[in-house]
């Protein structure tokens, strides 16, 4: 009981520390202060109410057992947890072998004369070409989905479980997830009666009429600083104009001169030192997002972003809910002496192939390079990291696997037995969309629209029954391709679907 006080001390805490000087504390705390002035709030029980309401919340977890170590509050499967540490060893691996390869240190202090040159340079570095043929991935999406179809739970080796051996997809680890009345009660507010933005034709209310309404409700939330109420009402789509400021007071991004500040310490960061990461950084915008024909104008934001990002040691946080752990380097000579070791990249995040698409979207809305930094960093340690670490997170990238493949067996299994026959098993084709959270598939406007459910609903899972939306909408010409790459060719170009009607049909139209 008393190791419960502590924690739950410990938790309010490490909440209020967070909290403060943020414009949300003080929002709170005038809430609190006019709640206490209510007849039914009763200062004698006040703890206690507040104790059974974060555990019923989820906010406070229930105590744990005092010998669990902390990599079970990660991530609580053996292994899952294993199986990140060999990915990890082998992401590890990969870098290292370049850097031996190209002769390359992993960190150098930049020449004053090339500082000042990267400093003139700053706002156009898209111009500038280093020879980056060498330098390749460290890995890219399909590496990692050859890792995750390899993933087996050794209790479940010899199929005990009758459900889960009739599971015919790539995925082969029996994780609980949900079905579409599970997924429609949660996604309640896609209903087919509920207006929505980003649909052309609502059944009850004219569009012009529902978006004129909503964006007045959306003014009203952002007047009164309210972040909850703006996480619900983005569940309903949120106005081009407003989007940039409802996403910002969602996340709790305030760009105050302290946050200024930072984002100018990290850019000397950059400036006075040379990563290997940051020609793996070059080479993926290159690769990607200066070839699209939506992002390639922000290449230089994308660097200003992406460099700094990976200098941010506040990124490192979130390694006490990520199942994954930083990469460590030991200074030379110094190999495995814990108190030469450092993280490296000091963010301990390494980039893989299509990294950079998680920010390009949000140069759309954002032109502060500050506050699209903040906005960002804070997209990654919510939701991105899930979607390139192994662990049985709902809204990891394994629970999403299984979820699409799962949906598709169950409601198009004519067209999943179809595909499985010809081998175009539809995880292969699906897997470089959800990773990627759709950025460079999706029209931006659509995708600005999915990504305003992901925060409004607190989940990624809604990039699983999007996957199978397209594969339904586009289910007759897939029954008649006859392999995998004619199966690649009829969903190679998503940029003109409408992702809201996608998704109300296969969720509140399909027979279950």
């Amino acid at each position: 009981m008393l190791q419960e006080e502590s924690d739950l001390s410990l938790t309010i805490a490490q909440i209020v520390q967070k909290l403060k000087g943020s414009s949300l504390y003080a929002q709170l705390e005038r809430q609190a202060w006019a709640s206490l002035q209510r007849p039914e709030i009763k200062l004698e029980s006040l703890k206690e109410d507040i104790k059974r309401f974060l555990k019923t919340s989820g906010l406070f977890p229930l105590p744990s057992h005092p010998a669990a170590p902390p990599e079970h509050l990660k991530e609580p499967l053996v292994y899952m947890r294993k199986a990140q540490g060999s990915w990890e060893k082998r992401i590890l691996k990969s870098l290292n072998s370049m850097c031996t390869e190209l002769s390359i240190p992993l960190a150098r202090k930049r020449p004053v004369g090339e500082q000042k040159e990267l400093l003139n340079k700053w706002n156009e570095m898209g111009t500038d070409e280093p020879d980056l043929s060498l330098f390749r991935p460290v890995y890219a999406p399909k590496d990692f989905l050859e890792v995750l179809i390899n993933l087996r739970n050794p209790n479940y080796e010899n199929g005990d479980s009758l459900s889960f051996r009739t599971h015919l997809g790539l995925i082969q680890v029996p994780l609980k997830v949900k079905d579409i009345p599970e997924l429609k009660e949660l996604f309640v507010e896609l209903g087919l009666t509920t207006g929505q933005l980003g649909i052309d034709d609502s059944t009850q209310v004219p569009p012009e009429l529902f978006e004129n309404e909503h964006v007045r409700i959306g003014q009203k939330v952002l007047a009164e600083q309210d972040s909850a109420a703006a996480q619900q009402y983005i569940r309903q789509g949120s106005p081009t104009a407003l989007r940039a400021e409802l996403w910002a007071l969602i996340l709790n991004i305030s760009n105050q001169p302290e946050d200024i500040l930072y984002y100018e310490q990290l850019k000397t960061n950059v400036i006075q030192h040379d990563l290997l990461v940051d020609s793996l950084i070059y080479k993926d915008v290159k690769l990607t997002a200066s070839n699209d024909d939506y992002y390639f104008v922000f290449e230089d934001y994308l660097y200003q972003v992406l460099l700094c990002f990976s200098r941010d040691t506040s990124v490192l946080g979130h390694f006490a809910y990520n199942s994954a752990s930083p990469p460590r380097s030991y200074i030379r000579g110094k190999l495995g002496i814990e108190e030469y070791a450092v993280f490296y990249p000091p963010n301990g995040v390494i980039p893989f192939h299509g990294f950079s698409m998680y920010v390009a979207p949000l140069c759309f809305l954002y032109h502060e390079p500050s506050k699209l930094y903040q906005t960002f960093r804070e997209m990654y340690v919510r939701f991105f990291f899930r979607l390139h670490s192994i662990s049985s997170h709902p809204s990891g990238i394994v629970s999403l696997c299984l979820l699409f493949e799962t949906l598709l067996q169950t409601y198009l299994p004519q067209l999943f037995y179809h595909l499985r026959e010809i081998g175009a098993q539809p995880l292969r084709i699906s897997f470089k969309w959800m990773v990627r959270a759709f950025s460079g598939y999706l029209a931006t406007d659509q995708l600005l629209l999915l990504w305003d459910r992901i925060l409004g609903y607190n989940s990624l899972e809604i990039l699983a029954v999007l996957a199978a939306a397209v594969f339904a909408f586009r289910a007759v010409n897939l029954m008649e391709v006859t392999s995998l790459a004619a199966a690649e060719a009829v969903l190679a170009d998503l940029s003109t679907l409408k992702v809201m009607p996608l998704l109300q049909i296969f969720l509140f139209a399909t027979v279950t």
